[in-house]
């Protein structure tokens, strides 16, 4: 009888680890490259002390059921006195399962949680092409998707609001 339950433990435990979400990093690559120096070599001559310039963008699209592919996108351009040094362009991406997660879980973690893993080698390869273009090292600081992320929603969402505002009729 104790051997039977065990087995009916044993059982559930294996249905439980089914029902429970899956995450996984698959594969990373990069989707795009491009660095280019248009002042070169005069950009050489000047002291370095640039104005250093960072957009980033994340996007997300389904691959599968249950895979996604999550492409982080930066542009850094560095400026000395208005004239470009280098602008560097990637789009680092990522291909991740994410399985038995509650619908509401998968937005954050496909616009903050996996962009802060792809962070990291879009950081290294900026790093290595400046270097290769003979400037010095840039190490880009940290970046918060969580914050950024939060701060889309409560975006989308004032914008959703006002969109009604306007939609709705007005009595006096």
């Amino acid at each position: 009888m104790a051997e039977n339950d065990q087995q009916a433990a044993g059982g559930s435990n294996q249905n439980d680890n089914q029902n429970q979400p899956q995450f996984a990093l698959q594969r990373i690559y990069l989707k795009d490259l491009s660095f280019e120096s248009p002042n070169a070599p005069e950009v050489f001559q000047q002291q370095w002390k640039p104005a250093v310039n960072m957009d980033l963008n994340t996007s997300h699209s389904k691959v599968s059921d249950t895979q996604y592919e999550v492409v982080l996108s930066l542009t850094i351009t560095a400026k000395i006195d208005d004239k470009v040094a280098y602008l560097v362009e990637i789009q680092q991406a990522g291909v991740f399962l994410l399985a038995g997660f509650p619908e509401q879980q998968i937005p954050p973690m496909l616009g903050a949680y996996c962009p802060n893993l792809l962070f990291p080698y879009a950081r290294e390869t900026i790093d290595n092409l400046v270097n290769k273009g003979s400037f010095p090292s840039l190490m880009l600081a940290p970046v918060n998707f969580d914050a950024i992320f939060a701060q889309a929603v409560r975006r989308r969402q004032e914008e959703q609001e006002q969109g009604a505002a306007q939609e709705s009729p007005q009595t006096h």
